[in-house]
């Protein structure tokens, strides 16, 4: 048997139409969207953001997304002003065992971990 992917539930917390937006800003579409729902995908990597508002548990709630340029990535957040516009949280680059990485907190206070692979 083979698995063959596995696709996060997201907490959007309170402001699930901003934390749409944010995604869809960070570039990820829309594969489909049921309402409280929402199936997410770039490239190879999926998730649904869930109509959830938990904060203690998006607090400590951490995902790991692989990427081929972190800098880069993490200049586009920038560039597009995604702090300021979505009040989200981003780190410095760090350099850790496993590759370079940078941190994003998003609106909901979920940590989504970018490391350069």
């Amino acid at each position: 048997m083979e698995f063959l992917s596995l696709e996060p539930f997201v907490p959007s917390g309170s402001d699930f139409e901003g934390s749409k937006q944010f995604f869809q800003e960070l570039g990820f579409k829309i594969n489909w969207d049921s309402g409280d729902y929402i199936g997410f995908q770039k490239d190879n990597c999926r998730f649904i953001l869930q109509r959830y508002d938990q904060p203690h548990f998006a607090q400590n709630f951490m995902l790991s997304v692989k990427l081929n340029d972190v800098a880069a990535f993490r200049q586009m957040v920038i560039d597009k002003q995604l702090p300021q516009r979505f009040k989200i949280r981003i780190s410095e680059i760090n350099q850790e065992p496993y590759g370079k990485e940078f941190n994003v907190i998003d609106i909901a206070g979920v940590c989504w971990h970018f490391v350069e692979q």
